[in-house]
């Protein structure tokens, strides 16, 4: 990006000497590194005297460590910083910044700093930062306060004073605003009390103790049905994986409750006979993976791109996603195998296109096997957002604790935490689960419930930061607990 310094004598009245025009780059030859190791012992070493000979520390080894220089346009250096996974060896999603320099030569020409900061917080964010943080001399509290920054603390650092400072990032609010908000007030006048003659907590979205479930009790059988579609242009991009899709996302809404599927219904809108084949293919080949049949459905055809199926399921006793209460441990249970599905890299995680029948079925008794109080299956809200969801339905607050959560190597955590994972559930459980899962499906307690509402992250150094601040539907709690 290029950074011009504003002319303040439009206001003054006066004509200071033109800033230089900068481009603030990430750094990438070996010559670019070293003049900015170089400006940082003038001004760390020399200048300030924090360090006695040198300043590089582990951080500057580490090859996941990004350096942002701003340079004029003849190449001479200005200033950088520096920012890094502040956990050795794992990306969990936390991000610091450090080693802020401005040449003594630059620094009468306001901007520089400040650029450098705005551009170290967007790729942070870039890199899948959920937390985002610096140790700032206190002198420059005040340029990073009116960035945006928040205090945390003060410090002491090589005998100088510092503070802990940190970059708000709203990932996760904003997903869930997005995706579910709007839930609880377009719903509203579908519940029990709106059906002429039902009996509350009978019908109407799932009725008493299961409303805003992944799937939706029957009244009077042991039947649940859901129903998912798939967004229209993804249905346009990529008929078969929305086929394949489909179906996936509505048996996991079923198994999510504890359920085993045993049918399917679909509605297809095509332009032409030719890429309605393309959707079915995806159907059939996922209805033969899980072993769930088609039973019924719809097609139309000369109509723009539409997909939505329906799945039905047998339980005795269904999980709600709303039955946690305060105390209770949260898991996460997944299935970390596979890649990003092409073309959704960061949203879609693809862990079941290469797994076997008798893998794909097995996953029908993850939640019966671990008996919780309360399931969800994890969809477009995420991770952190589907927790949000079982905890607004339980009446409580979600504590996530960041370090132990299951994820894959091959996802950066801010991505994992916020995409459609393929296969994953979070489930609250009073009594630690001793069940005995499929062998392809990774689980961990990585949380617990607590009274208020929202989801907040604990960091392995204990900080705190809040994720979603209150709930995520509207939809409030189930009313299913009673005590």
């Amino acid at each position: 990006m290029t950074i011009v310094d504003l002319d303040r004598g439009i206001l003054t009245g006066t004509r200071p000497a033109p800033a230089p025009t900068f481009l603030v780059s990430q750094a990438q030859s070996r010559s670019e590194l070293d003049a900015y190791r170089a400006l940082r012992r003038d001004v760390f070493v020399a200048e300030q005297g924090l360090f006695v000979r040198d300043d590089t520390d582990r951080v500057d080894d580490d090859p996941r460590t990004v350096v942002l220089v701003a340079r004029t346009a003849d190449g001479t250096m200005l200033g950088g910083v520096r920012i890094a996974p502040a956990v050795e060896g794992r990306d969990i999603g936390w991000w610091s910044g450090s080693r802020l320099a401005v040449s003594a030569a630059a620094r009468s020409h306001a901007g520089i700093g400040g650029a450098l900061v705005r551009a170290a917080c967007a790729r942070a964010e870039a890199e899948g930062a959920l937390r985002f943080d610096a140790t700032v001399q206190a002198q420059n509290e005040p340029l990073f306060r009116r960035l945006g920054w928040r205090t945390l603390a003060p410090l002491d650092v090589h005998g100088r004073p510092h503070v802990h400072m940190l970059w708000p990032i709203d990932r996760v609010e904003r997903l869930a605003r997005s995706t579910k908000a709007a839930l609880g007030a377009l719903l509203e006048g579908l519940d029990s009390r709106a059906v002429d003659g039902g009996v509350p907590g009978d019908a109407g979205l799932g009725g008493r103790g299961f409303v805003g479930d992944d799937a939706a009790p029957v009244p009077g059988s042991d039947l649940l049905a859901a129903c998912d579609a798939i967004l229209p242009s993804m249905v346009e991009r990529d008929p078969e994986w929305a086929g394949w899709c489909a179906v996936l996302v509505n048996l996991n809404d079923i198994s999510g409750m504890g359920a085993n599927p045993v049918g399917l219904l679909d509605a297809v809108g095509a332009r032409d006979a030719s890429f309605a084949r393309r959707i079915f293919r995806g159907l059939r080949a996922a209805s033969q993976a899980w072993g769930v049949p088609v039973l019924g459905g719809h097609t139309q055809l000369g109509v723009p791109a539409s997909l939505s199926v329906t799945a039905l399921g047998r339980a005795d006793h269904p999980v709600p996603g709303g039955g946690g209460s305060p105390g209770e441990s949260l898991r996460l249970t997944a299935d970390l195998g596979g890649e990003w599905r092409p073309g959704y890299s960061g949203s879609q995680w693809d862990s079941s296109s290469h797994r076997r029948s008798d893998e794909l079925r097995a996953l029908a008794g993850v939640v019966p096997a671990l008996r919780p109080t309360a399931a969800k299956d994890v969809s477009m809200t995420g991770i952190v957002g589907t927790t949000g969801m079982l905890a607004e339905a339980s009446g409580c607050k979600a504590v996530l604790e960041v370090g132990d959560i299951p994820t894959p190597a091959a996802a950066t955590a801010g991505d994992w935490l916020t995409c459609f994972p393929g296969f994953a559930m979070i489930s609250a459980e009073r009594i630690p689960a001793r069940a005995s899962l499929p062998a392809h499906v990774d689980t961990a307690v990585c949380g617990r419930l607590t009274e208020g509402e929202g989801v907040d992250l604990r960091w392995p150094d204990g900080l705190v930061t809040t994720a979603i601040a209150g709930t995520v539907t509207g939809l409030g709690p189930s009313e299913r607990r009673t005590a």
